[in-house]
């Protein structure tokens, strides 16, 4: 019951903290894209193409294999080993962070010039090349926090990191950066590079802090080694694969754009509007999942140590109530309120029609992230990378067919194409690996029903109150409001959510006490 409690306490503290920091940065977000332009923005998203191969390079597979190899040997040495672990992950990070570092740095003519076919990406690529060995590190420190069940240290570092990035980029983009979207590229990601930088620094110093909890357990001697290489390595040759293929993706589509007819900078401007202005929107409330999602993969794993199938399967079946029951009633609220949301945030129809086409897909999207998530727990990393190569094979085909002939829309029909083919195999996975079985009944067709019902719902009390509503960004947080309201009142009605749930999540956060047996009298 601790365990529970405190991952319980870890996920939802991760919870708040990374919804503040979405909402933050899509906020930050929209001002950047309104003040330098779609033109920019889709430059921005051809760099990160490019730079996300470089950065899953500089990773390499490390934070999945850290939270692994320190939650292992933390249930077997209960912290004895956690210092061994944590240098050797960091060897290893720090050897394919300077590599990834070195060879961006050098290649980066190359690359601008010849592959994305402008340049002003040279100078920006060079820039980025910086920002990889701290990447690499804090995903190490990162991945041991998770471990240890220290939420709270990650927490603050995305504070303190964020924080810093806004202020400084909003600082050069108003004050030092030349009016160009090349100065304005440059601008973004050197507020970006010193931001991972000191994240870096605060990491090591909470770790000093931490590291003195276990100071206590004495280490046993001829404890096994700590082979990092052995999780990490089929992770990394897969996220190689993979992230190459996403890079090839995001090259051709702005020139299958340009064959369709458009010019460099409408292409441009197509590819970021999707791209960097809609999807940062459709993805946004998944900050409330991703938090509890990274902390199942410690979860998932010690379960799996003691061999408890049932409270796998249990975890497994709360996992998809609670994910499937938020993002259906997402999925409604965005497709119902996309024309505001556009209009809102960006001023712009092309943005809300981004947004509407994609809205149906955010239940299949989020459910893919929660089973990742429970799958990679499980030890099934190596099956999930190999879907998501497939998926960005099938994407890289699809783009090169279709985006030539159907423009923009050729893309939105590879989202789903791969977003379908991924989630449908990585489902397959977990329930025959942890025999599982959902009642799709419950988990899918009510919250649809319920969304249905909310959204119309709230376009009557749109109609009869619309003088008593406010304009402009409030007008939209009251029909958010009134929509969330409808649907979670729907959903009590129809028995889909109940006091069961309630109290199931009450009692795990706040556990009866137990009760302390009272000792014999002492005989003198």
């Amino acid at each position: 019951m601790k365990t529970k409690r405190q991952y319980l306490y870890n996920a939802l503290l991760l919870t708040a903290v990374t919804l503040l920091m979405r909402t933050v940065s899509v906020s930050f977000n929209v001002y950047v894209s309104n003040r330098v332009g779609a033109e920019a923005m889709g430059l921005l998203s051809l760099v990160s193409g490019v730079y996300g191969f470089a950065v899953t390079l500089a990773t390499s597979g490390i934070h999945l294999a850290t939270v692994r190899t320190v939650s292992e040997r933390l249930g077997q040495t209960h912290g004895a080993e956690n210092r061994k672990c944590l240098c050797a992950c960091l060897a290893y990070a720090s050897f394919f962070g300077a590599l990834s570092t070195v060879l961006l740095f050098t290649f980066a003519a190359p690359i601008g010039l010849r592959l994305l076919s402008d340049a002003r990406t040279v100078r920006a690529l060079r820039m980025l090349s910086f920002t990889l060995l701290p990447i690499a590190l804090c995903s190490v420190m990162n991945g041991y926090f998770t471990a240890v069940r220290r939420a709270w240290k990650n927490a603050l570092a995305q504070v303190a990191e964020q924080a810093i990035k806004i202020t400084l980029t909003g600082y050069l983009l108003v004050i030092v950066a030349p009016k160009t979207v090349e100065g304005s590229l440059i601008a973004i990601l050197l507020g970006g590079a010193v931001s991972e930088s000191f994240s870096l620094i605060l990491n090591l110093v909470l770790y000093q802090f931490d590291k003195r909890r276990f100071s206590g357990v004495v280490q046993q001697r001829g404890g096994g080694k700590v082979h990092v290489a052995k999780v990490a390595m089929p992770v990394a040759i897969s996220a190689y694969m993979r992230s190459g293929l996403l890079t090839v993706e995001h090259i051709l589509i702005p020139r299958g754009l340009k064959a369709f007819g458009h010019g460099n900078s409408a292409a441009l401007a197509a590819y970021g509007s999707l791209h960097s202005m809609a999807l940062p929107v459709v993805l946004y409330p998944a900050a409330i999942l991703s938090s509890f999602a990274a902390l199942l993969i410690p979860e998932m794993t010690e379960q799996q140590t003691k061999q408890n199938n049932q409270e796998i399967r249990y975890i497994a079946g709360r996992t998809y109530q609670l994910t499937l029951l938020f993002s259906v009633g997402v999925a409604g609220v965005m497709l119902c309120l996309s024309g505001e949301l556009g209009e809102t945030l960006y001023h712009s129809a092309d943005v809300a029609y981004f947004i509407r086409r994609l809205a149906p897909l955010i239940p299949v999207m989020y459910l893919d992230t929660a089973t990742d998530a429970m799958l990679k727990g499980l030890g099934q990393q190596v099956y999930s990378m190999n879907v998501n190569i497939l998926d960005a094979f099938v994407s890289v085909i699809a783009v090169w067919i279709l985006v030539p002939r159907l423009g923009i829309n050729g893309y939105l029909i590879t989202i789903y194409i791969t977003e379908l083919l991924n989630a449908a195999l990585s489902v397959a996975r977990l329930l025959r690996v942890t025999r599982y079985r959902p009642a799709v009944l419950r988990l899918v067709a009510r919250p649809v029903a319920c969304v249905v019902g909310a959204t119309c719902l709230l376009r009557l009390a749109v109609a009869f109150l619309p003088r008593l509503l406010p304009a402009g960004g409030g007008r939209l947080a009251v029909h958010i409001l009134f929509a969330a309201l409808f649907y979670t009142a729907l959903l009590f009605a129809t028995g889909t959510l109940g006091k069961a749930d309630f109290r199931w999540l009450f009692r795990s956060v706040f556990p009866p006490r137990e009760k302390k047996e009272k000792s014999p009298p002492v005989s003198c």
